[in-house]
């Protein structure tokens, strides 16, 4: 059964790097959105198995992207990969359920083996 990834980033060079590293690991890009609300949309339409999250993003930013995924499915396994160092938003993500935390710019290994750890949280 192929696993599912939703990319949420506002650059899309990152989209596309997250998208190329996934894929390589044999996941299926089911979607990408480029704002928070597009990312509830599509995690609403799509129902991945996993999604990467960027926090910083113009109008609705990653923490209300997340509230409404969350919202959507309580389960959902969301990857916070962002360039946002800032302690208190990182801690608002994971009490809002982000399952784990990569900072840009990334590694592919470590993306590859964060994306297997969602994975294997089903």
């Amino acid at each position: 059964m192929s696993r599912t990834l939703l990319v949420v980033d506002d650059a899309l060079i990152i989209r596309h790097m997250i998208k190329d590293v996934a894929a390589g690991a044999g996941w299926t890009i089911a979607g990408e959105a480029a704002d928070g609300q597009q990312a509830i949309d599509q995690y609403a339409q799509l129902r991945p198995h996993a999604v990467t999250l960027d926090l910083v993003m113009p109008g609705y930013d990653g923490l209300h992207a997340l509230r409404g995924i969350m919202a959507c499915d309580p389960n959902a396994r969301v990857l916070v990969v962002s360039a946002l160092e800032q302690k208190a938003t990182l801690k608002e993500a994971f009490r809002l359920g982000a399952a784990d935390f990569l900072i840009k710019p990334f590694d592919k290994q470590a993306l590859i083996d964060a994306l297997e750890q969602l994975a294997a949280s089903n």
